[in-house]
């Protein structure tokens, strides 16, 4: 096979992790290239590299893991709710499965939160570190934690409604983009892959209880400590104008404490990889150790 096609067309592989947990992720490049695990955003799935992707597997075996609930992975058991700290301990355990001895990480948004945290868990292991309109999770400076608390306590443990269906997957896509502001065309390889075929149309197949409010978030005081623990060199991208839950300041005060970090602009949505593959693409070559 020629490294083009390698490149275009990724290949699908199911990681099971424990009898109830296996994760799928989509490959792109060379089996021997060096491995760039790829994290996507909340309520994403591995299609949101499509495009960038294919753009990196000259250089890396791009692997776009998908994460617990999302896209083509298990959803959680019930009675177990998703975390943050359960979202790396997945990651360093697909790392794992994988036989990733040593690797880079990409992150978009949920995903560049996840992969800050694995790099500070497991500096010996990473390379570099690539984020993506992110730095460590949302965080809490104590001014919504009971409202937080009592919030996720008061949501229904199951969704009463009964998902949306859809009469097609344009329909879908067009619900998408009026949610995310994402262009149709761009939120199409998301969708289509977010999507569960069933009789009368088409439901989302993530976990609808990733919707539900988490009850506790990390302290803004304890994600600095984690983040002054990353080692490997980090780029961070982000957009211009800013997305409102990244304030600039916070965003810099964070920066500051990752020790070899570059900070970059783009002008875009928070969806940079998908509306700019190319650009994208030539900014993380160019931080690739």
């Amino acid at each position: 096979m020629s490294q083009h096609a390698h490149a275009s067309a990724p290949i699908e592989q199911r990681i099971t992790l424990s009898h109830h947990l296996s994760l799928t992720a989509l490959m792109w490049g060379d089996q021997a290239a060096p491995p760039l695990l790829a994290l996507h955003g909340w309520l994403d799935n591995a299609g949101s590299y499509s495009f960038l992707a294919s753009k990196l597997a000259e250089r890396f075996r791009v692997i776009a893991l998908e994460l617990p609930g999302h896209g083509h992975s298990s959803h959680l058991p019930a009675g177990i709710s998703y975390h943050y700290v359960d979202y790396v301990s997945a990651v360093l355990s697909a790392a794992d499965a994988l036989g990733l001895e040593r690797y880079s990480l990409l992150g978009h948004s949920l995903g560049a939160g996840i992969a800050s945290l694995a790099a500070a868990a497991t500096p010996q292991r990473i390379d570099s570190l690539f984020l993506i309109e992110g730095l460590g999770p949302l965080g809490d400076d104590g001014s919504n934690t009971l409202q937080r608390f009592r919030d996720a306590y008061a949501a229904p443990t199951t969704s009463g409604k009964s998902l949306r269906l859809f009469a097609n997957v344009d329909q879908a896509i067009s619900a998408r983009s009026m949610a995310s502001g994402l262009r149709a065309d761009l939120a199409r390889p998301i969708v289509e892959r977010g999507l569960l075929q069933v009789e009368g149309g088409y439901r989302w197949r993530s976990d609808p209880r990733l919707t539900r409010p988490s009850a506790v978030r990390l302290a803004e005081a304890q994600i600095r400590a984690l983040l002054a623990g990353i080692k490997a060199p980090t780029s961070l991208l982000l957009s211009t104008p800013v997305t409102p839950y990244l304030p600039s300041a916070m965003m810099e005060a964070r920066a500051q404490l990752v020790p070899r970090i570059d900070v970059a602009h783009m002008d875009g949505g928070h969806h940079l990889q998908l509306e700019h593959p190319s650009a994208v693409a030539a900014w993380l070559l160019r931080h690739a150790a």
